[in-house]
This record gives C-alpha cells, sequence and structure tokens, in this order.
C-alpha cells in the first residue's frame, strides 16, 4: 500500500476484516454521520484516492458510497462529488417555563495580565542563528519547504474571497475568528484527526506560539506555575512557557513516548506534548501511556497542551487520532499551517476545553482585537474546495521521496548510524551512543557546521543529559542537496574523535534502536515510494534514480512485522493492485 491508512476518519486497513470490508467502510462513515464529525454538506474524498489510500480497489470505495446513498445519508452529482446530506433535526424540545431554566453561569475571572519580566528569568533563547548567514545548506529542524506554498491556489482562493467579501468581514470582528473558518476548520479537523469539536469550541490564533501564550497565562492566572514537558522536547516551546512565567518541568520521553507514569507522582497539574509525532525523537505516545496521561489528567484535574506537531506527514504508519477525542474536557489542542502553507502565515488553531474558552477569548482580544480577517477566508475557503487536502497530499508524497533520498544518503557515507523518526514528520534523528567527551553533540554539529551542515544537537533541545545525536530537517532541500549534506557530514564523522562512521560503505544504517510494534519505522527492509511526479526538477530526477536504489529498511506497523522494499511507484502500484483483488470481498 502507498499509505498506511486514509487521514479521512483516520481509517486503517489494520482495522478492517478480512472480508466485508465494503460494509466497514459503509458503517465507519454512517456513525462519523451521525455522531457529528461528518456535516451536511462536507464532500467525501474521491474514491480514487480513497482507494489508494486504504490500499482496496475502488469498487470497494463506489459500492460503501452507493449504500450510504441509498439510506439518504450522501448524495453525488457529476463533477461535484459526493457530499452528505447529513440527518433529518431532531424535534424541537418545548422551550421550559421560566421557573424551571437554570441559572445563568456566572462570568469567569479573567485571565491575569502576565508579571513583566523579572531578574532571572530566562531569556527567549536563540539557536545559533548566527551560524544561519554562514550555512550552504540548513537543515534545521521544523523548516518547511516554504517554495512548495499553493501560491496559484491561494490567489484563486483570494480572488473568490475578495469579490464576495462583505464590508464588515474586513473590520474588527470575533475575537474567536472567523465563523467561517471555526466551521470549516471544525469539520476538517474531526475527519482528519478525530476532533470532537464545534465552530464555537475553535479559537483561531496566530501560530502554536500564540496558543502557547494564552495558555501560560491562564495557568498562571490558576496559580499553576510548573508544567511537565517532554524531555528531549522542543526548545522553542519551553522558551515560549518560561518567558509567560511557567517553569518546565522536564519527564523522560523513550521508545514509547512519555513516560506518562512519572506525572502521577509529579504533583503537576498541567503538561505539554506532541503525541502524534513526538519532537525530536519522532516516537508516537503509546497507547497504554496515552491512557495513563488521560487517567493522570482525570484524576489531578490536569490540562493537557497538545501540540499537533507535524501530524499531516506520515509515510509508514497508520493515522493517529489526536488525544482531544477522548479527553475533550482536560485536552487543550493546538495546530498551525505553519508546516502545511508556511510559517509566515502566522495562522492557527486553538480548541481548549469549555472552562477555558472565555478566559482565553479575552486574553486574545487583550493580545491583538483578533487575527488578520482575509487571510482566515482564504484558508476557509482552501478547505471548503478541497484545495488544502489536495496541497497536502501533494507535499507528503514530495517529502516522503525527499526523506528517501536522506536514507539512502545516509546509507552510502554513514552506514553504521542509528537513525530513528523516520516514519513521519519532516525530520530525522541521528543518535550516537559511543560519543565521548564533554562537548559530544555540540561540538559535532559545530565541526559540520564548519563543513557548511547546519544541523541540531540533541542536546540543544535536552534539560537533563543523555544519548548525543543531531537532528536533521529535511523539508527544505531537494534530494541533490540533500545527498551533498550527508556527504559532508560522513566526512566529519569521519574525523571527529570519538565517533566514526561505522560498519563498512555500503553497509545499512541502523535505524533504532528497535522500537515496539506500532512505534513505526526502523530502517531495514520495507521500501517504500514516495515519488511526487509533479515537483521540481531534482525531485524528478531523483525519482528515476529511485528504482537503480536497493535502501533497505524495515518498518514496525502496529503488532506486525512488514517486509517491504522502497522501490519505484509503478512497482509499488503493481503490489497494491494485487493486494487490492486479494481483499475485495
Amino acid at each position: 500500500m502507498t499509505d498506511a491508512g486514509a487521514d479521512f476518519l483516520q481509517l486503517s486497513p489494520a482495522a478492517a476484516p478480512a472480508r466485508g470490508l465494503t460494509s466497514w467502510l459503509a458503517g465507519a462513515v454512517r456513525a462519523a454521520i451521525m455522531d457529528g464529525r461528518l456535516r451536511a454538506g462536507v464532500s467525501l474524498p474521491a474514491t480514487r484516492l480513497l482507494a489508494d489510500d486504504l490500499g482496496v480497489s475502488r469498487g470497494v470505495i463506489v459500492e460503501a458510497y452507493q449504500r450510504l446513498a441509498d439510506e439518504g445519508l450522501v448524495s453525488a452529482r457529476p463533477g461535484a462529488g459526493t457530499k452528505v446530506s447529513g440527518l433529518p433535526p431532531p424535534p424541537a424540545a418545548a422551550p421550559l417555563p421560566a421557573a424551571a431554566r437554570p441559572p445563568a453561569a456566572a462570568p469567569l475571572p479573567a485571565v491575569a495580565r502576565p508579571a513583566p519580566p523579572r531578574p532571572g528569568r530566562p531569556a527567549p533563547s536563540v539557536l545559533p542563528q548566527r551560524w544561519r548567514m554562514h550555512a550552504e545548506l540548513d537543515l534545521s529542524p521544523g523548516v518547511p519547504d516554504r517554495s512548495g506554498f499553493p501560491r496559484a491556489a491561494w490567489l484563486r482562493a483570494e480572488r473568490t474571497v475578495l469579490a464576495r467579501a462583505s464590508v464588515a468581514d474586513l473590520g474588527y470582528g470575533d475575537p474567536r475568528g472567523s465563523q467561517w473558518l471555526r466551521h470549516q476548520l471544525a469539520g476538517w479537523l474531526a475527519r482528519t484527526r478525530g476532533l470532537r469539536a464545534a465552530a464555537d469550541d475553535v479559537i483561531i490564533v496566530s501560530g502554536v506560539a500564540q496558543a502557547l501564550a494564552l495558555l501560560a497565562q491562564w495557568l498562571s492566572a490558576e496559580g499553576r506555575t510548573s508544567i511537565a514537558v517532554e524531555d528531549p522536547g522542543s526548545r522553542g516551546a519551553h522558551d515560549e512557557l518560561a518567558y509567560w512565567g511557567l517553569r518546565p518541568v522536564p519527564v523522560p520521553v523513550d521508545d514509547h513516548g512519555l513516560r506518562a507514569g512519572d506525572l502521577a507522582v509529579s504533583g503537576l497539574r498541567a503538561a505539554l506534548l506532541t503525541p502524534a509525532h513526538q519532537f525530536p525523537t519522532g516516537v508516537v505516545l503509546a497507547p497504554r501511556r496515552r491512557r495513563e496521561l488521560l487517567d493522570w489528567a482525570h484524576a489531578a484535574d490536569a490540562l493537557i497542551i497538545e501540540d499537533d506537531y507535524d501530524a499531516e506527514y506520515r509515510y509508514d504508519r497508520a493515522p493517529v487520532p489526536a488525544l482531544q477525542a477522548s479527553a475533550p474536557g482536560h485536552v487543550a489542542y493546538a495546530g498551525s499551517t505553519s508546516k502545511t502553507l508556511a510559517p509566515g502565515m502566522r495562522l492557527g488553531w486553538l480548541v481548549p476545553p469549555g472552562r477555558l474558552h472565555e478566559d482565553l477569548i479575552a486574553a486574545k482580544h487583550a493580545a491583538d482585537l483578533g487575527s488578520p480577517a482575509l487571510p482566515q477566508l482564504v484558508l476557509a475557503q482552501l478547505i471548503a474546495t478541497g484545495e488544502l487536502e489536495r496541497h497536502i497530499r501533494q507535499v507528503r508524497k514530495r517529502q516522503r521521496t525527499r526523506r528517501d533520498a536522506l536514507l539512502g544518503a545516509l546509507r552510502e557515507y554513514l552506514p553504521g548510524a542509528r537513525v530513528q523518526g523516520v516514519a513521519a514528520g519532516l525530520h530525522l534523528l541521528i543518535t550516537f551512543p559511543e560519543l565521548a567527551g564533554p562537548a559530544g553533540d555540540t561540538d559535532l554539529a559545530e565541526r559540520i557546521h564548519r563543513a557548511g551542515v547546519l544541523v541540531h544537537a540533541l542536546s540543544w533541545h535536552r534539560q537533563r543529559p543523555g544519548v548525543p545525536g543531531l537532528v536533521l530537517g529535511y523539508a527544505a532541500h531537494p534530494p541533490d542537496q540533500l545527498r551533498e549534506a550527508a556527504r559532508r557530514i560522513g566526512r566529519v564523522l569521519d574525523s571527529a574523535p570519538g565517533v566514526g562512521r561505522g560498519g563498512r560503505r555500503g553497509g545499512l544504517p541502523r535505524v533504532g534502536p528497535a522500537m515496539p510494534a506500532g512505534r513505526g519505522p526502523q530502517l531495514t527492509h520495507p521500501r517504500r515510494s514516495g515519488q511526487d511526479h509533479q515537483q521540481r526538477p531534482a525531485d524528478g530526477r531523483e525519482q528515476q534514480r529511485h528504482a537503480e536504489r536497493e535502501m533497505p529498511v524495515h518498518a514496525e506497523v502496529r503488532d506486525v512485522h512488514r517486509p517491504a522494499v522502497l522501490q519505484d511507484e509503478d512497482q509499488q502500484q503493481q503490489q497494491d493492485h494485487g493486494e487490492e483483488r486479494h481483499r475485495d470481498p
């Protein structure tokens, strides 16, 4: 299969029965319509695209859609696709007499204004920005491919929006954000991330950074001045929380994600984590850890801040639903367009527990009166027309190609490298357990920078000592440049004291240590394609070379070890069609 599942409703082939695929799919869509995740007017995925995602024949999808149409739940029109018809509205309840109505809830206390910077408060950290000006190849993690911004689609959407925008649309609006965008986001997040939220639950923010700032202010006003954070974890996120007066308390991350059991004895009542794709290790929070985390949140009446980092980009594993769907009363979900469109758009969303809403809206209004109107309307148009989803699919293909190119180069130039976090996201992690010396990975990163490549030392994102490593982002460079970066890194490692490339040239990079089932791939045998037939010439050249390369990869998906080979997309499609014929009911 070209993917390990579909973003749409987080459908996973692993959960499907051996027979009865049509009934399984129709049941999943029907349930989503019944519980409100799919609202009236929402377009269902094209049958061919969904069939490709799930690795089944197109006939399975067509038949499932037809069953739903026969039930009156969806309708199809030539050229318009298949859309949800919705459910008949329930009968209106008779209004309660005035005496029986519950009293109005008292207003929540306003969020306190954060105290001015005090002596000893850490200043926002600046990772070596001076290096950026001198690095020929910037492999910093978290940097997307800004050259891939969908300019044509954005211009079309902006013209449409301007043609119909009212005067009121361009004035000071609701501090929560555009009603239309919040409505579109609620439906999109329900379909792709499993969120349980209505438009009124969503607050539009200027990226995840503002979401963290608003939540940090609320926590400070509540007297919760310490917050659990992943270690290693995002240095920038920790600095943002510290700036607003919170004390980040490191909690170790292992191959199963955050050690949630440590929270029960910590006395903390707030935590920030990236459960879908942990930064920087790339692991997914294991099911048992998810349960432990939610049990702690209920027992301690704690707030979990879920940064849905890189959730859109997964290559070799099934989709992981957001935590928020399991505990909306304890999870504040945050996301943005920084990786899907561009960080300069400064567009994000926050879905907090209901009890925080009034305070956060007041803080948002005090901060900036609301986010810019026109970009919100354009984003809503992109979601409504399906352009955003099409763009994400294209970017996902391109990034898989680039990931494969970097892994192939690591195989050649760093054959003994221990690599992890390759199943999803826009970066990978190389660790060096044998690296000696007090400077460790910081010294190694400096040496690599002198060779013209900027990477992050893993220790920059740690609060406690741990295994040295390097974090490499691959999203912003075509395959040829990624191979050149790997060549330079390998040359530096050959000369670095206490660490070498290990193994023979052409040997296999180790991707591990071995993760438990479901935690994502380790390089040793399956091969996935990742070609993007529409991208820039360098990516196209990579596709031509792809079938000629032999790059063993080992992927673990759920509880099954799947052998596969990173191969040409035509070969992969032939394999998919064979599976479809085998699985058709």
